[in-house]
């Protein structure tokens, strides 16, 4: 089962935590590490240097009223030598419950069992002073100097121990320091890099399918209703992916109704309709007796509107064939300037009845792989448009090349753009067929339906000029199915250029 987004999320952000955690944590058992070193420095080893120091100044004191009592044999320097005598043990046990190198204390221990010799041989000699026997001073004297001498030599060791404890821990503080911080470059280098990975797939899962949906919305958007949008992405987004293709399938039912009752209204319209066409001319004629002038323009526009209503069932039929892909096509090389030449002929009358100069700028030699006849069909409907659309005394302009398609001259509103995506691109040379007229121009906010079926646009002000609103739909299809693409480039005031273009 696929996480939702609330999932993804949270998962990302959880890990996200947890690793920011992971090097709080380490951070703080970095620091401490460092607290308890430098705790030691300052508690113990420092301290055990300023003891060094007091221990020294305090034997030395003792020596000196140990020379003077033996000299002078007075009781007020035997307690000095007393008092001096219980300091040094005082600052001696400060030192053993200080210190925390196991050498440190078999020093200390080596001093603290000199000094109790060094004041046991005192009380001996203070003794046998006090009684009056004779006794070697020179021996006491010799043996004491080495006790004290011993001391001394001792207390250096300390101190140099201390002193080489503080390097070692000043040391192993740096190296602790340092290691804190490449440990913590590299869990915030792995946290931003893990981060950038969680953000970018959960942003991939998501994006990706929405990515998917917008084109599948563009194709729906034009005419095409598959039911085929299939999701690897969060229940999310894949509820929404099920909900598009059950409206893909629903548009795509209700457009073949449509299609299916078009086409089966144009094929029961076609036949009355004809028959009434054929009706009316037959009473036109004077095959039912004697017509009135009345009755004439009566049946004159009955006719009219009867081939009216069979042009909208013919185009109504083949768009429906069209949109079905039931029409055939019959592919063959064709010279495009006589078909061109062909259409024009065909519309000489309507030009000239509104005053309209048709100018023909088509190169010579052009042909291409088509259906002649759907081809006439689209040059038709581009053609009647543009008379339609053209004010009297305008002209319309009909124009035809070879190009390439870095040359094509056509847009979608603006005068130097270009054509749409949907342009061929085979390489080779391309037929670029254009109609341009004088008419009122489309607004560009039209421009881009005016090929929707039954899409018409009429300026504000403007007389509304009769049609369907088919002909612009069927010339588009008949172009695609060429492998071909059309547009229209136009401004509002500035009359409007319809283009083409066909694979060569």
């Amino acid at each position: 089962m696929r996480a939702s987004i609330f999932s993804r999320l949270m998962m990302g952000y959880v890990l996200l935590v947890v690793l920011s955690a992971s090097a709080s944590v380490y951070a703080v058992v970095q620091l401490g590490k460092i607290r308890d070193v430098t705790h030691s420095i300052l508690l113990v080893d420092t301290a055990i240097v300023d003891i060094h120091k007091s221990l020294t100044d305090v034997l030395l004191s003792e020596t000196r009223y140990d020379k003077k009592f033996v000299i002078m044999n007075d009781q007020a320097l035997h307690a000095e030598f007393l008092g001096a005598n219980r300091e040094f043990e005082g600052l001696l046990n400060q030192a053993f419950d200080r210190v925390d190198s196991p050498e440190v204390k078999a020093v200390l221990k080596e001093i603290a069992d000199l000094h109790d010799d060094y004041r046991a041989l005192f009380e001996e000699e203070a003794g046998m002073l006090a009684a009056g026997q004779p006794y070697s001073a020179g021996w006491y004297g010799e043996t004491k100097d080495r006790f004290v001498n011993a001391m001394l030599e001792d207390l250096a060791r300390v101190r140099t121990l201390s002193q080489g404890g503080i390097v070692t821990k000043v040391t192993k503080l740096n190296e602790a320091g340092a290691s804190a911080t490449t440990a913590a470059m590299i869990i915030t280098a792995v946290s931003l890099a893990v981060g950038i990975v969680i953000s970018l797939l959960i942003t991939r899962s998501i994006t990706v399918p929405l990515t998917r949906m917008e084109r599948k919305t563009a194709e729906i958007g034009r005419g095409i209703y598959k039911a085929d949008l299939d999701l690897t992405s969060p229940p999310e987004i894949g509820a929404l992916a099920r909900a598009f293709n059950f409206m893909s399938a629903k548009l795509k039912e209700v457009d073949t109704m449509k299609s299916d009752f078009y086409s089966l209204m144009s094929h029961e319209l076609r036949t009355p309709l004809t028959s009434i066409k054929e009706g009316t001319n037959l009473f036109l004629e004077g095959h039912g007796g004697p017509v009135t002038e009345k009755q004439k323009r009566l049946l004159t526009i009955i006719a009219e509107e009867s081939n009216r209503l069979i042009g909208l069932v013919s185009s109504l039929l083949d768009l429906s064939r069209l949109e079905a892909g039931m029409l055939p096509y019959q592919f063959v090389r064709a010279d495009l300037g006589a078909l061109i030449t062909k259409a024009l002929g065909e519309v000489i009358p309507l030009a000239e009845a509104k005053q309209i100069r048709i100018r023909k700028d088509v190169e010579p030699s052009l042909t291409a792989r088509v259906d002649a006849e759907r081809i006439l069909q689209v040059l038709r409907n581009l053609l009647g448009n543009a008379l339609k659309f053209t004010p009297k005394g305008g002209s319309v302009r009909i124009a035809a090349r070879h190009v390439q398609r870095s040359g094509l001259n056509a847009g979608t509103g603006t005068p130097d753009a270009e054509p749409p995506a949907a342009a061929p691109d085979h390489g080779e040379k391309l037929v670029e067929i254009s109609v341009e007229d004088t008419g009122p121009g489309i607004p560009k906010d039209h421009q881009a339906a005016i090929f929707d079926k039954f899409r018409q646009v009429t300026l504000a002000g403007a007389a509304k000029v009769p049609g369907t609103g088919l002909g612009l739909a069927i010339v588009q299809h008949i172009v695609n199915d060429h492998g071909g693409a059309v547009w229209v480039k136009s401004e509002e005031g500035l009359g409007s250029t319809f283009t083409f273009v066909l694979p060569a």
